[in-house]
């Protein structure tokens, strides 16, 4: 049998545990997450996740990520040509598999997001 899972209000939904970026390059800037559902394989992950102000790496090497910003802006780097895209509330950004970049935060941002390993 499946289940049908669901959730709401995702703007307001707790993350919690704030803690240092791992791939800060801004001092000071810290993350937290809620994991809301993972496939029984592992292979998908969605979540909550909210990062304040700063710039960071990011490397989908061996997974892509679907992001539904909720909330903040930042401008997001291609680091394979040096293309750039502003993102705010409301948008999807698609970071396919092999993708390495960049992430400015410029404001506290909470983020939907979808990984997948396949």
């Amino acid at each position: 049998m499946t289940n049908l899972v669901t959730f709401s209000d995702l703007a307001n939904q707790p993350v919690e545990g704030f803690k240092p970026k791992p791939t800060r390059l801004t001092d000071e800037q810290v993350e937290a997450s809620n994991p809301l559902w993972t496939s029984a394989d592992a292979g998908v992950k969605i979540g909550l996740w909210e990062c304040t102000p700063g710039r960071f790496t990011a490397d989908r090497s061996e997974t892509a990520e679907y992001c539904h910003i909720i909330s903040g802006s930042a401008t997001v780097k291609n680091l394979s040509d040096g293309t750039s895209r502003d993102i705010t509330g409301g948008d999807l950004l698609v970071l396919p598999k092999g993708w390495l970049g960049e992430w400015v935060i410029h404001e506290h941002m909470r983020k939907l997001y979808f990984l997948s390993n396949s």
